[in-house]
């Protein structure tokens, strides 16, 4: 049994802790107050009214001031939980091995893989040759590179055939603007030859020709793609581009380094373009034109194509072609559209390929051999995520899948496929006395108020767990087809031990359930996600997982669009909100053609200049929604330098709560200024930003420990 905070916590039977907590409340200095400037905006026979557009003028000394007065606030009321902040910074810290090597993987003669060291931020990227007993050579110091930097992002990563040459690229800003580098691995040089806005990036097989997209300096769209000879003097020549404002286009290399790979993809349509790699001025060949609403994805061995594709039905199947005619006309059907197994990827090997697909809500691995036999990768739990891990050679006998579950460390494993045997390579340590078998993980299906199952996991621990006492948190997504893994989480594992009870919804518009899921969860049935998750809490509350009054919630990005959405329509639900880098000005953004995603995601929330959309979108856009009645305690973060959601999104929306409504509940708001869209990129800072997340829970649930020089008592505690 692991040790708990140092802290003094009330209880962690939780018979006592609400009763503790009453006495307890933050402080309560004069909140900041954005200026109002009314504007209208008339639209399809509608006016949309906007008090705090001032707020997108980033280059505003008022802007930049009173985003600076929300930090000292935020800093202010969030005061007294400093020292739980800390407390929990190192608990975590504790269960994790600081200093550590990844998994080393083989490609072309090396073995690479990544060294964290103890007080680092960053991770450094390594090989040796041969095996690992060789000499090692350092490529990237990520630590060395951010000297002198406030942010540090490695983005590409592409070594050529003849192992000299390293593309790479790095974002140092947090906008995620990435700039191209070349290293000659040979001297340690790194070469003048360079690109701005790099999106995507690989290496013809002549170790001399690098193709790379970039994107638009307005929208970030990435639609062009370059090809750059080394040495060749700018500018390089533009081998094609794809005007469409929907379509994103990004370059790779198929696993024998046979061909080079375009994507050329919206949200709901794909296109994919082939070269053969030792032809780098050769033409490029479509694999089949795009047609409106058919998705395909594709890889090669053999020179056969192996094309995932949703032609007959929404959960995809599996077809093959050859290389020189790989038109619809030429497909055979391998794997036939399955009602019940969403098929996800393949990937291709010399003397296998392997399927990836899900099962009730759940990833599966097969291996299929050239005699058609298959065999699953049998799995340990009930509730889990399998991926394929770094799998860079061709021709092997062996595959290396990730394996782990919200009580299982992170596993790679190594599955020979002559033996049908998996072999554990490692396990993620984690120390401080973590024990698998404290921990329960169950997988309920909560009913939607129209009879949709929905597939919730929820995990605690067991000598913690008394049935309708606990708090509860509940965490969520439900946008654009992602999957979020079940997976093993240090801060989860920490708030497990404090007694909190983990649920992760998985509610329509992800894709745990295939394209339908998502389908259940977007556009004009967007509202379904919102509900999803509020009757997920409310079965939740039933079955005993939590009790009312002691419920929080946490999104991010369209995650946090999920809350600011819940948090209108059930703020009695919720006890406290974690609304991390939220999209929630739906209306202006989808109204701003100019800003990056918008147009492109028109596919995903609809748009707004139609009528039908506009009308539908506005029933749930946060902001436009926010009316004066009482709201959680909710806590706000963002970053300035976010590219995907603009941090006037969240400040708009806690100017206008801060306005609006009728409680005296606590509102901070957080601004990273040297952060992006998943805030800091240190390791150590982003832990510390985590901390401040859970101890800011743990207090409104009444999860924290006595607060020394508390205030008087908090209304409706």
């Amino acid at each position: 049994m692991r040790t708990l905070s140092a802290l003094l916590f009330c209880s962690l039977l939780f018979s006592i802790p609400a009763a503790c907590a009453s006495a307890q409340t933050l402080p309560s200095p004069p909140a900041p107050v954005a200026k109002k400037i009314h504007t209208e905006h008339p639209i399809n026979g509608s006016v949309l009214v906007d008090d705090y557009a001032w707020l997108k003028e980033r280059q505003s000394p008022e802007v930049k001031a009173l985003l600076e007065q929300e930090n000292a606030y935020a800093d202010q009321v969030l005061a007294p939980l400093k020292p739980l902040q800390d407390s929990l910074y190192k608990e975590m810290l504790s269960h994790i091995q600081q200093t550590d090597d990844s998994v080393p993987y083989p490609q072309r003669g090396y073995m690479y893989y990544t060294r964290t060291i103890e007080g680092k931020q960053y991770p450094v990227f390594c090989r040796r040759k041969g095996s690992m007993t060789g000499t090692e050579e350092v490529l990237l110091d990520l630590n060395a590179m951010a000297v002198g930097e406030k942010f540090m992002s490695l983005g590409g990563f592409q070594v050529s055939d003849d192992n000299n040459l390293l593309a790479y690229t790095t974002d140092t800003i947090g906008f995620r603007q990435y700039k191209l580098h070349v290293k000659d691995l040979r001297t340690g040089t790194v070469l003048p030859d360079t690109a701005e806005r790099v999106t995507s990036l690989d290496w013809a097989s002549d170790n001399h020709t690098l193709f790379y997209t970039t994107e638009d300096q307005v929208s970030k769209r990435s639609g062009q793609l370059f090809r750059h000879a080394l040495s060749q003097p700018a500018p390089d020549p533009l081998v094609y581009e794809d005007k469409d404002e929907r379509f994103n286009i990004f370059v790779g290399k198929t696993r024998d380094g046979k061909y080079m790979e375009l994507y050329d993809e919206s949200h709901i349509t794909s296109e994919v373009r082939l070269l053969p790699a030792n032809e780098p001025l050769g033409a490029w060949t479509v694999v089949e034109p795009r047609k409106a609403n058919i998705q395909y994805r594709v890889d090669e061995g053999n020179d056969t194509l192996y094309i995932v594709v949703n032609d007959t039905g929404k959960n995809f199947r599996l077809v093959t072609a050859p290389t020189q005619t790989p038109g619809k006309d030429h497909w055979k059907e391998v794997i036939p559209v399955r009602a019940d197994t969403p098929l996800e990827n393949v990937d291709v090997f010399q003397n296998f390929y392997v399927v990836t697909e899900r099962v009730q809500g759940l990833p599966m691995i097969r291996i299929v051999q050239p005699n058609q036999l298959t065999k699953s990768i049998a799995l340990p739990e009930a509730v889990y995520t399998v991926a394929p891990a770094t799998n860079a050679e061709f021709s092997t006998t062996k595959f290396r899948y990730g394996y782990q579950s919200p009580i299982t460390p992170p596993s790679t494993f190594e599955y020979d496929v002559n033996s049908s045997k998996s072999a554990l390579l490692k396990q993620i340590k984690v120390p401080g006395g973590f024990n698998h078998d404290s921990y329960a993980v169950e997988r309920v299906w909560a009913p939607a108020k129209d009879g949709t199952k929905i597939p919730v996991t929820v995990v605690y621990r067991k000598d913690l767990f008394h049935k309708g006492e606990n708090a509860l948190y509940q965490y969520g997504y439900g946008s654009y087809g992602a999957v979020i893994p079940d997976s093993f989480s240090v801060k989860n594992l920490v708030l497990m031990d404090h007694g909190i009870v983990y649920a992760l919804a998985h509610i329509r518009g992800g894709g745990e359930l295939g394209d339908p899921w998502h389908d259940g969860g977007k556009m004009m049935t967007k509202k379904n996600t919102f509900t999803d998750f509020t009757d997920a809490t409310e079965y939740l509350l039933k079955q005993g997982y939590g009790k009312p009054g002691r419920v929080g919630m946490e999104g991010a990005s369209a995650g946090g669009l999920l809350m600011g959405a819940v948090t209108n329509m059930r703020p009695d639900l919720y006890k406290a909100v974690l609304c991390l880098v939220p999209f929630v000005d739906v209306m202006n953004t989808m109204l701003d053609a100019s800003l990056p995603l918008t147009v492109a995601e028109y596919e995903e929330w609809g748009n707004p200049n139609e009528k039908a959309a506009f009308d539908y979108m506005r029933t749930y856009s946060p902001y436009d929604n926010v009316t004066a009645k009482n709201y959680p305690n909710i806590l706000v973060r963002t970053s300035f330098d976010d590219s995907q959601v603009m941090y006037w999104e969240p400040a708009k929306y806690v100017s206008k709560l801060r306005a609006t409504k009728t409680d005296k509940n606590t509102l901070v708001f957080m601004v990273n200024m040297h952060g992006g869209h998943g805030g800091s990129s240190g390791r150590y800072d982003s832990l510390k930003d985590t901390a401040m997340n859970e101890a800011f829970l743990m207090y409104e649930l009444g999860v924290e420990p006595l607060l020394p020089n508390a205030a008087s008592a908090h209304a409706g505690r």
